[in-house]
Formats: structure tokens, C-alpha cells, sequence
């Protein structure tokens, strides 16, 4: 294939040489002179481990070289892959002006390209950017429409600076955002013996996809100091500590906590990390991560009564009350403070869980049914369609399997509030709504 790599820094040079190893003819693009006749003298404008021996290896083979012109490259290749830095501005944003004049090179190149070229996005840039800017450009300057008449993708890289070659031909993942399916078919023809799963998804699931895997590494980074400097004064060894910590990888380094929902609660969570936290705090040892955690998950809280408040039905039912499905335990149940901020607010509610019953429950639940709620024991029916009777704003707390086709049995002038998502159905306003989907 023929291809274009516009922009030469640590991306764009990693990128470049790469696809040529794997047998493209690429041609380099940077305004930079410098980084250019670096290229084309087969050495590597970046320091980074093996770049340099295949910048040269591909130079020598013909199949590597670079120019200033990006009209020149752009119209004599089939997929042109954009490279472009996106520096931080000072109010936290991003800056775009190198993306914006790319597509308007770009543009201006593909006016009088002979086929249809796809132009790939390799720069982070935030979701919407793709939409509000790169179109819209390139659009505007070409008279051409995109997915029609040239294809555009957007494709994240996740490249770490020291392993930059490794990690290209051994990603994680491979992502493809795409505006129509045949301009991701010859990307994705691109990766075709890259290992890793394939992704292809809309363009603004691809751009966060890139924000969501940099923002949980630096919180991972975060969250192993805090619990570092705990463990020190404590007198603890923090690396025994997080090796031990890291060989769970049924809990810990899993996808199983990190679902988009509701708060979390029960007897353990929220009580062992006051606890922690009331530890750092006797020790004067800051944990601003950690601490952070609980008014997280109050706010979570406080999203999902306004979800309920902004329907304007007084009559609510709630469809699984315990902390999580398969349990009867209420103990800091999120739906527990939910219903009772709704019962204060003067709302008619009904609760329906098969697990918490009076008749049923044994212990400390149901001590803590009759001594601390026992309000909200007399709200409770016996089955779902009583919930479905009785209610116009309908609120799923838990993963019950039994509520999966709520959605499905809704009258009309009824609203679902899903905090759980039992349906892959994204949110449909005042019908199905996902409290964070």
C-alpha cells in the first residue's frame, strides 16, 4: 500500500518506519527540513530503541523516504496517516492549530486526487474533535464528502516512549474509529497480521478510548503512591504490598469493577476505607486520590435522584434495592439513601426485591431493616408488576437477571431509569435512559 505519514516526532517517525518494515511504500511529511533530511539520509530524528536501524534498513530498501510537500505526498498515496502533535494549552485544552492546517493540506491535496483516499488520525485529540473540526475541514477545503468521496478514520495509538517499536507491532488493541465501513475495511486491511484484538467502532467511542486508557494509568500511578506512602508509615512494604495486590487478577486487574453505573455500597467498601483514610489522617500522611473516592460515589448518588426529580413523575418504582443483585444486604445500599431522599422528597414509591423480604432474611439484615429503615420495609410488594402498576418513572438499582426485559414491558408514558444497564440499548430520552450511558 501506499502511504503517507504526516507529522515526523515520536509518533509519526515510530509509524513511518514501521509500515515500511512491514513492506509500504511511505513517504514522511514534516514542515520541519531538519527531521526531513534525517529521513532520507536513513537516520532517525527521535531517540527511541531499534527506530534508528530500521529508519535506515527502509531508506536503503527504497521503501522509506520524506518531504516538505504535503500535496505531493497526499495525492500520490493511498491512505494518508496524520501524525500531528496536539500540545496542551494552559487552561488544560488542547491545541489544534497543526491538526486544522494538516486538513486543510490535506484538503486542498485531495481536490485533485485521482481515487479516494482514507486519511487516518493517529493525534489524540478530544472526543467531538473528529465531528466539530477534522470534517467540517476537510469537507470546506476539498468539495469532497467525506465516507463518500474520501474515506477518514481515527485510529489512537498507544505507544510508550522506550518500547515505542515494540508496542507497535505487539499493541494491546487495535483501534478504528470510522465514518463508513469501507474506509475502516482498508485500515483495517492495514493491521491484518497485527496481533491483539481488532476494534472497530464509531469515531467518538475511538477518541475517548485514548483519554480513558492515559487517564486510568496516571490514576493507577496515583492511587499505588498514596497507598505507598501509607504503607511507609506504617512501617509496611508498599512494593510487597502492590505485588501481592497485583497477582488478583480476577478482582483487581480486571474488567470487573469498571462498568459505567451506579455507587457502590455495602458492609465493606465504604466502611474499610474510612477506615483507612481515619489511619492517613492520625499519621498526617495526605491521601487526596483516596480521600476523593466517597464524595465520587455521594455525587453518583446525588446524579440519581436528579435523574428521577427531572421525569416530574411523583409515582417511582424501584426495581432491586440491595447493593448488588444476588445479595439482601442494604447495609449502605446507594438505593437505600436513593429511595429515602426520594420518600423526603414526597415521591409514592414501591420497592420490589426478591431477596429482601421479612419473611426471609436472617441477622444483621434484617436487624438493620427493622431498627434502621423500617419505613421503607412497608413500601415493598411482592412482585414486579405491582412495581409496573403502580409506577411512571421506573428505576433498575441492581443486575437482577429477572429485570433484563423491563424495558421491553414498559406502557406507554413510561420511563426506565437504568443504573445498571440490563439492556445494550444506548439511552433513548423518556423511554430507556442509562444513568451514565
Amino acid at each position: 500500500m501506499k502511504i503517507c505519514v504526516l507529522g515526523l516526532g515520536y509518533v509519526g517517525a515510530v509509524s513511518a518506519g514501521c509500515l515500511a518494515k512491514d513492506g509500504h511504500e511511505v513517504i514522511g511529511v514534516d514542515p520541519e527540513r531538519t527531521k526531513v533530511e534525517l529521513i532520507n539520509a536513513g537516520r532517525s530524528p527521535i531517540i527511541e530503541k531499534d527506530i534508528g536501524i530500521i529508519i535506515q534498513e527502509q531508506v536503503a530498501a527504497g521503501r522509506l523516504s520524506a518531504t516538505t510537500e504535503v500535496s505531493h505526498a497526499v495525492r500520490h498515496t493511498d491512505l494518508a496517516l496524520v501524525c500531528v502533535g496536539t500540545p496542551s494549552q494552559p487552561n488544560g485544552g488542547i491545541d489544534l492549530k497543526f491538526v486544522r492546517r494538516v486538513c486543510e493540506q490535506i484538503g486542498e491535496a485531495i481536490q485533485t486526487h485521482a481515487g479516494a483516499p482514507v486519511i487516518v488520525i493517529r493525534s489524540t485529540m478530544l472526543p467531538g474533535t473528529m465531528r466539530e473540526l477534522v470534517i467540517p475541514t476537510l469537507e470546506k477545503v476539498s468539495g469532497k464528502k467525506a465516507g463518500e468521496e474520501f474515506g477518514l478514520c481515527i485510529n489512537p495509538e498507544f505507544l510508550r516512549e522506550g518500547t515505542a517499536v515494540h508496542d507497535y507491532f505487539h499493541p494491546p488493541k487495535t483501534v478504528i474509529g470510522e465514518v463508513n465501513r469501507a474506509s475502516g475495511d482498508l485500515l483495517a486491511a492495514l493491521y491484518a497480521k497485527t496481533p491483539g484484538p481488532l476494534i472497530r467502532t464509531d469515531i467518538e467511542t475511538a477518541e475517548m478510548v485514548k483519554y480513558a486508557d492515559n487517564t486510568w494509568h496516571a490514576l493507577k500511578v496515583g492511587f499505588a503512591n498514596e497507598i505507598g506512602s501509607l504503607c511507609k508509615a506504617l512501617g509496611v512494604d508498599a512494593h510487597r504490598v502492590m505485588e501481592i495486590f497485583c497477582q488478583d487478577q480476577k478482582l483487581n486487574l480486571s474488567p470487573y469493577y469498571l462498568k459505567p453505573g451506579f455507587a457502590f455500597g455495602g458492609s465493606c467498601l465504604p466502611k474499610d476505607l474510612r477506615a483507612l483514610l481515619y489511619k492517613a489522617k492520625t499519621l498526617d500522611v495526605a491521601l487526596p486520590i483516596l480521600s476523593s473516592i466517597l464524595p465520587s460515589n455521594q455525587l453518583q448518588i446525588e446524579r440519581g435522584v436528579q435523574a428521577v426529580v427531572e421525569k416530574g413523575h411523583r409515582e417511582v418504582g424501584i426495581l432491586g434495592i440491595s447493593f448488588k443483585a444476588g445479595t439482601d444486604d442494604l447495609r449502605e445500599s446507594p438505593m437505600v439513601e436513593l429511595t429515602e431522599r426520594l420518600i423526603g422528597k414526597g415521591y409514592s414509591v414501591r420497592v420490589y426485591d426478591r431477596n429482601v423480604s421479612l419473611a426471609s432474611i436472617h441477622g444483621a439484615n434484617r436487624d438493620y431493616i427493622v431498627n434502621k429503615i423500617p419505613h421503607l420495609s412497608r413500601l415493598m410488594v411482592p412482585t414486579i408488576d405491582e412495581v409496573l402498576a403502580h409506577a411512571r418513572t421506573l428505576v433498575i438499582g441492581n443486575a437482577a437477571p429477572e429485570f433484563s426485559d423491563i424495558p421491553r414491558r414498559i406502557a406507554e408514558g413510561q420511563t426506565v431509569i437504568d443504573f445498571v444497564r440490563v439492556s445494550q440499548s444506548r439511552s433513548i430520552a423518556g423511554v430507556y435512559e442509562g444513568l451514565c450511558w
